[in-house]
């Protein structure tokens, strides 16, 4: 299985984007961006006018985590903006139908979120509309939170889902992800990490990644 790393954002010095992008262009699978609208999740993030601002100085695969209220209603403007995928909260849109229509109009990837309290039988009915899906490891809203361990059954209820029908679809894990508990993500069928502060924060970003791929893939 192979494993990609999507560094968020979030994390990432504000006031330098365009260096802190270009510390891992070359190392990253995907750049995670969270948008937050204070409403869905306590916290505000950034929106388009951010996405759009930093797409002609990335060429990675730009991988939208949508926390807001009304997500199918942004979805034009992420496309315009620049997102490659975009993943919305069941939380948020229990039934994504309309989204998944919307995304497929627009040519941009689509996926559904779980928070950690939400099952897995929640998400099954559209897992095979997805290009990829997100299972929660922290609760969403803040960066630089400690993992959820008990969410791991619901990585592995996925994984087996995805593999059991032939899918294609990506299983990622956001939240809390460190070398420490890499292993453990990766041995439950996520192949997809999502990392904060274990890239931005650390001296250098670019081995931060190729360390977490490579804690992951000791043990797939």
């Amino acid at each position: 299985m192979e494993i990609k790393v999507a560094p968020s954002l979030l994390a990432a010095d504000f006031s330098e984007l365009s260096k802190a992008i270009s510390t891992i262009e070359e190392d990253a699978d995907l750049l995670h961006l969270d948008v937050m609208d204070g409403h869905f999740v306590p916290n505000i993030s950034f929106g388009m006018p951010v996405i759009s601002s930093i797409r002609p100085v990335s060429g990675l695969t730009f991988d939208c985590h949508i926390m807001t209220t009304n997500p199918t209603a942004y979805l034009e403007e992420l496309a315009e903006a620049g997102a490659d995928i975009v993943t919305i909260h069941l939380e948020a849109v229990p039934d994504p139908t309309e989204a998944i229509a919307e995304a497929e109009k627009l040519g941009i990837g689509f996926g559904v979120v779980i928070s950690p309290h939400t099952p897995f039988d929640a998400m099954e009915p559209w897992v095979e509309s997805c290009q990829m899906v997100l299972i929660m490891s922290v609760h969403p809203g803040f960066g630089g939170q400690s993992f959820i361990p008990e969410v791991l059954s619901k990585v592995e209820a996925a994984r087996k889902w995805v593999d059991f029908h032939g899918l294609m679809t990506d299983v990622q894990i956001d939240g809390g992800i460190t070398t420490e508990n890499a292993a453990r993500a990766a041995s439950a069928g996520a192949n997809v990490l999502v990392a904060g502060s274990a890239v931005f924060r650390e001296d250098d970003p670019a081995e931060a990644i190729r360390s977490l791929r490579l804690a992951a893939t000791e043990v797939t």
